[in-house]
Formats: C-alpha cells, structure tokens, sequence
C-alpha cells in the first residue's frame, strides 16, 4: 500500500503497522511472532511465559504505565508524549555481555506507555574500543544477541557514541532513554545534556548489583578456575593463549585440589562412621539397661525362692557371732586379765 498522499511519514506508517492495539504491542515485521503456551501472558510482547510458575524470577514484570504522564520532579523538562502513534524510544549503549540489568532498562523504555516503539543504538567496535576499551563480543555479536530482546522493536547498527540532532531528527526520535547521570566524554560533560535541553530525555532506572564490568571481574578473579575447567574440556593451552609453564602450574594446582577434596571426603567419611558407631553402641546400652530393669524384678524373686533360707541362717549366724564377741570383750574375766597383763609391763621396766 502506497503512502504518498498520507499525512504521515512512511516510517512512522510502518511504526503502526508493527504495532497493534496499546493492551497487545507487537514485534517488527521482520519479526516471527513466538508461539503463545498455556499459560503465557497475553500482555507479553512475544507472547512469553511471565505467567509460568516453573520460571525462577528475581524480579516481578513491570508494570506498564497506561497513561501519558511524564515525571515533573526533574531538573529539566519532558515534553507531553503523542497519543495518536507509537511513542518512538531510543535506547543506546554498549550491551556486550548482555544481562538483565540491560534487560530491566529496556523493560521500563518498553513499559514508559500505553503504546512504544523502542529503538536500540549500539556502537561499532572501533568506536567502542577507541573509547571505552575491548569488548568480549564483537559488534555483529552485540547486535545479534539484542535482537532476540522481547523488549525490543529495532536494532540500530553504527549508532553514534554521542546522539546528534540530526540522528534524533532521522530516526524521528520522540525520547532518548538511559539513567539521568551526567555522562561525560571528551567532547562535553554531559553527552545527553542537548537531549535533555529539548525535553526529549525520559530517565530509566540502573539495576544495582550487575554490570558488564562486575561479570568481567568475577572471570578474571577466577581466571586459574576457569583456565583449568577448559583444559579439562579438552582445549589445548595454544587455544587458550596460555604457556607450557602455565599449563603445569594449572595442573599441580589441580592436582592438590584434588588431594584435598580427597581428603575432605575421607574426614568426612571417618567421622560419619565414627558417629554412626557412637549412635548404635548408645541404642545397644539403652536396650541392655532396659532389658536387666525390666527382668530385676524376677531376678530377686527367683534369688529369694532358692536361697533364701540358706542366706538368712548365714546371716542369722553373723548376728550371734558379732553379738556374742561383743558380750566376750566387755566380760570382767577379759579386764582382769589386761590389768594384769599392764602390770607386769610396768615392773619389767622399772627392774631394768
């Protein structure tokens, strides 16, 4: 369908065509819609599982904001956003590792109104390199890896390290989107402060926690780690830009790894032995003790039915004995005769 005569440009014709109703946005038309499964939500834009109670999220789906409001408490203005068409959004950035932190910015430019076509620049390599450093992916990587974003209606090759008026102006972009901190460069202090001049800057929020940096941090903090893992896998040190001296060094560290591992496991291993011993040689004296409490009782009556009379004449014996001795002792024959005995002591010593 031609449109000359229309009032409205042919991209923003085909804006609204890639779009549908506000409650239901859709893809770019170069775009395969994804298959919807039970349980999808129907207010996804491709139709994915924000409903599926078998996917983990750290974070709950935004809401979409279904009204054209814009926030007042900025330090620069915010133009009123159209409502006869898709908002047109441009995001831009490095993306390389994409995580979710990239994925929640995207989410809020999405979600920013009822109806959006967001757009996302990404810098070539040599912009890229030149100016901020070496990046893991490559630029065609980048860019692939953004287009299967759900959030994303656009992918913008070569984008400009710095937005221009005349990039806002070809791509007919109503609202640069990114987190409202003065990012500076060489050539200004503030690379979106014309942007934010012309009320056509819409602030996102950063997700703390994660960053491209953060992930290549963690990699390099564990570089033996994960330098041992894919020597494991079968990469060869030439593959992995590593010495001969450096595979050695790899392989004593994993070598004493493993000893210690090993050894773990057999401390471990002794002493839940030792425990499980301990715990059956205690049952085994819990049940001896109940065995002889329960059979005391027969045990006495028993003793006492067969050696009863035998103990009592024993002891009745003991008695007499022990009371017969003690009347002996006290006697007055047995006195006299000690006094007698002391007296004689006494006249031997005097005698010599």
């Amino acid at each position: 369908m031609s449109t000359r005569g229309s009032n409205k440009s042919p991209r923003r014709a085909s804006d609204e065509r890639a779009t549908s109703a506000p409650s239901s946005p859709k893809m770019t038309l170069s775009r395969s819609p994804s298959p919807v499964f039970g349980g999808a939500d129907l207010d996804s834009p491709m139709g994915l599982g924000d409903c599926d109670p078998n996917v983990l999220k750290s974070f709950k789906p935004l809401e979409t904001n279904m009204t054209y409001d814009v926030p007042t408490d900025k330090p620069y203005p915010i133009n009123v956003p159209p409502q006869d068409r898709p908002v047109r959004l441009y995001c831009d950035g490095i993306y390389d590792l994409v995580h979710y932190g990239h994925m929640r910015s995207l989410e809020q430019a999405k979600k920013s109104f009822p109806n959006v076509y967001l757009m996302v620049g990404m810098c070539n390599d040599d912009d890229t390199h030149s100016r901020k450093g070496k990046t893991v992916l490559t630029e065609n990587e980048r860019y692939e890896s953004m287009r299967h974003c759900r959030w994303v209606d656009e992918i913008i090759s070569d984008a400009p390290w710095i937005v221009t008026q005349e990039f806002l102006d070809k791509h007919e972009i109503d609202y640069v989107c990114h987190d409202d901190l003065p990012y500076a460069s060489a050539e200004s202090d503030d690379v979106y402060a014309f942007v934010k001049a012309q009320g056509r800057f819409l602030p996102t929020q950063r997700t703390d926690g994660v960053s491209t940096s953060d992930l290549i941090t963690r990699i390099v903090r564990d570089y033996d780690k994960y330098l041992r893992r894919n020597l494991e896998r079968g990469m060869s040190p030439k593959e992995l830009n590593i010495s001969f001296l450096k595979e050695q060094e790899l392989n004593l560290q994993k070598h004493v790894s493993d000893i210690r591992e090993q050894i773990k496991k057999n401390i471990q291993g002794t002493r839940e032995d030792l425990v499980g011993e301990l715990e059956d040689l205690k049952a085994e004296l819990r049940h001896t003790k109940l065995f002889w409490e329960d059979r005391r009782q027969d045990f006495v009556r028993g003793f006492s039915s067969m050696f009863g009379s035998q103990v009592n004449k024993i002891f009745g014996r003991k008695r007499r004995e022990i009371t017969n001795g003690s009347a002996d002792h006290n006697s007055p024959s047995k006195r006299v005769r000690k006094a007698d005995s002391k007296a004689s002591l006494t006249s031997t010593g005097e005698s010599e």
